[in-house]
């Protein structure tokens, strides 16, 4: 039976937290402690908690009784999982600046555990410069979070903020307690990872691109270190981060891409993830295409880009990763053209997403993939791109374990 250790901070999306307990322990056989903070205390009572999870709630770091054994220490290591939610701006900030002055601030300073964030505050809480740099600072420590939504607030206004449903977050705690974290199981296996967009250059000031955010590579990057592989990522120009023991080359192009991928051969794992500009112009202007007063079209000439994925895996036996794993973005025809594209460049396996009115992966926070390999095609039902990344890892490591 696992266990999780469930901080509810003081934000009105704590009531969700009741939901969050029940559905734990009823659905899922997840045994929950919970740890209320005085502001918490404001929105749900520890009795209302201590009925749904069945255990004591913790909320004095100066109890006597209990800090005599050191309760905060115990409290910190003996759960399998720390979850915080609601996480409000102040305890980010705690977490980020390494304050303890509290029971919830302390035992994140003490654990050795996981720990995955809610957060929930007002749009302009979440939009502040200071927040976003804590959450940047904290996911470079290796801190998960579950992402708020969007829409009308408890203080009457619209915007991001909102504290993830209950079902969403259950859906990462089910995934950051998958044998894949705490069995280590590709421990010893090099994975190179890319990510992001390439950029190639028209003139000084404008270029040709895609709308990708680098947000589903780095998840991969980051579930495969987490599995114990040694992680590499080459990436296009991203917002994104990752915990300071993974390292990230930065790139523009797709031929910087290429050469920074043949640079961390050999690997036994490669998952090309970047969405490559698939063409460049043929020869950039050194100064800025000035536009005339009488001019209706400019013409640009385009030549291909090397293939990366391709390249990477027709390299002969010993060179080759054994697993190479590619991406379709598709706006027609997708399986088809899935198994067309695995079998033209030669990879084991595809993860193909659709592109269409319906669904804009590119930038997102979810995304719908259909997994194709060489035997076989599975279309996995709408997930975070967190969750989608865990699951190709747990992939990965039965194809590892049955070889």
């Amino acid at each position: 039976m696992k266990h999780i250790l469930l901080i509810i901070s003081g934000g009105i999306a704590a009531y969700k937290s009741l939901e969050l307990i029940r559905r734990l322990r009823q659905d899922h056989d997840i045994g929950v402690r919970c740890v209320l903070t005085q502001a918490g205390a404001h929105f749900v009572t520890p009795l209302s908690i201590a009925s749904l999870s069945g255990e004591k709630v913790f909320s004095d770091l100066f109890s006597a009784d209990e800090e005599s054994q050191f309760g905060h220490i115990q409290l910190s290591r003996s759960a399998d999982l720390i979850v915080v939610a609601p996480a409000t701006a102040d305890i980010m900030a705690k977490l980020a600046c390494g304050l303890a002055n509290d029971l919830a601030s302390t035992l994140l300073l003490a654990t050795d555990k996981p720990v995955l964030l809610a957060p929930s505050m007002n749009v302009k809480m979440w939009e502040h410069p200071a927040t976003q740099d804590n959450m940047h600072r904290l996911k470079q420590r290796g801190v998960f979070f579950v992402a708020p939504g969007s829409g009308d607030l408890a203080c009457g206004e619209i915007g991001a903020g909102r504290m993830a449903e209950p079902a969403t977050i259950i859906a990462e705690i089910l995934s950051l307690l998958s044998p894949a974290f705490s069995l280590k199981p590709l421990a010893g296996l090099r994975a190179l990872v890319t990510s992001g967009p390439t950029i190639e250059a028209i003139d000084p000031v404008r270029y040709l691109s895609n709308y990708s955010s680098g947000k589903q590579g780095y998840a991969i990057a980051l579930a495969l270190a987490n599995a114990g592989a040694t992680v590499s990522v080459v990436s296009g120009p991203s917002h994104e981060t990752l915990p300071a023991h993974i390292p990230v080359t930065f790139v523009q192009t797709a031929q910087e891409m290429l050469a920074a991928c043949e640079s961390h051969l050999p690997a036994d794992i490669m998952v090309a993830a970047a969405a490559v500009s698939d063409w460049r112009v043929a020869q950039a202007a050194l100064q800025k295409i000035k536009k005339t007063s009488d001019q209706q079209n400019l013409h640009l000439e385009l030549v291909r880009n090397p293939d990366i994925l391709a390249t990477i895996a027709h390299l002969p036996k010993g060179q080759r990763p054994k697993l190479v794993i590619g991406f379709a973005a598709e706006t027609e025809n997708l399986v088809k053209n899935a198994l067309l594209k695995r079998q033209q460049k030669q990879c084991d396996w595809i993860l193909a997403n659709p592109v269409d009115q319906n669904h804009q992966p590119f930038g997102g926070l979810d995304n719908k993939v259909t997994f194709v390999t060489g035997s076989s095609q599975e279309q996995w039902p709408k997930m975070t791109k967190q969750q989608i990344a865990i699951k190709l890892v747990e992939k990965m490591v039965a194809f590892f374990h049955s070889s």
